[in-house]
């Protein structure tokens, strides 16, 4: 499984922006697709995961502003984010947790800056 992540940029206090992974090779080993982001000086933190079955789950952060998604014709977990902050500021990293457990898979960063 490989994880190609798209999207990101810079922004202003309140604008959005999208962030887009591809999942290659084989999704079906695969039970959950989502987002995870470090900012400078912190651990990295779950942004929003959604399971296999189509279940969702948000850090409280970002709930009521995030919304992922996925698209499986295209093989890709969407993360729309609006009513971005300063706060939000970080490097978004797509994240795959495989069905038979084990080490996850990672995708190559994505830089997210937002400016007030």
């Amino acid at each position: 499984v490989q994880l190609q992540a798209s999207g990101g940029g810079s922004v202003t206090a309140g604008g959005s922006l999208r962030l887009s992974c591809k999942v290659n090779g084989h999704p079906f080993r695969i039970s959950a697709v989502g987002w995870y982001r470090q900012a400078p000086g912190k651990e990295r933190e779950l942004v929003a995961m959604m399971m296999i079955g189509g279940s969702t789950n948000y850090a409280e952060s970002v709930k009521g502003r995030f919304i992922i998604s996925r698209d499986n014709a295209e093989k890709t977990v969407n993360l729309q984010m609006n009513s971005l902050i300063p706060e939000d500021t970080a490097v978004y990293y797509c994240n795959a947790s495989p069905l038979k457990g084990g080490a996850h898979y990672w995708g190559k960063g994505t830089q997210v800056t937002v400016s007030s």
